[in-house]
């Protein structure tokens, strides 16, 4: 049985990447519970898909997943399947620069057959100090 709610939690997930990064925040708002928070690199948070849809219009001309592993894990305590997923972001940035190889990794909270929280790191910030010359070191 746990098995199983692991798969589905997995499922869930990647639906619900796959329909963020077409984007179609209205088709990924189906897989989120009332109530949904999402916290994005540097602690920005939002509460649907079209927050964060309109975050990454701003930071990107365009942007993609390029899904990596999925693992999800029961917590036993509370019945909650936490969900990682990883892999590179690809696009482009506002003034159109193409890029590949951005790392990522994603964190859900699955609860019901529904996403109650996610959490969203990617090396993004990274890339840009480097483009501006900032970079501590390089890349």
């Amino acid at each position: 049985m746990n098995d199983a709610r692991l798969s589905q939690a997995c499922t869930l997930v990647e639906a619900y990447l796959d329909r963020s990064m077409v984007p179609d925040p209205e088709g990924a708002a189906a897989y989120v519970a009332p109530g949904f928070k999402i916290t994005f690199t540097g602690g920005r948070s939002f509460t649907a898909p079209a927050d964060t849809a309109a975050f990454n219009a701003k930071r990107y001309h365009w942007v993609k997943k390029r899904l990596g592993q999925t693992h999800a894990a029961l917590d036993s305590a509370n019945g909650d399947v936490h969900v990682y997923n990883s892999g590179h972001l690809f696009g482009a940035w506002p003034d159109g620069t193409l890029f590949d190889g951005n790392r990522y990794i994603d964190t859900f909270v699955v609860r019901d057959g529904l996403i109650v929280e996610t959490n969203v790191w990617n090396d993004s910030a990274e890339w840009l100090l480097d483009r501006a010359g900032l970079a501590e070191a390089p890349l």
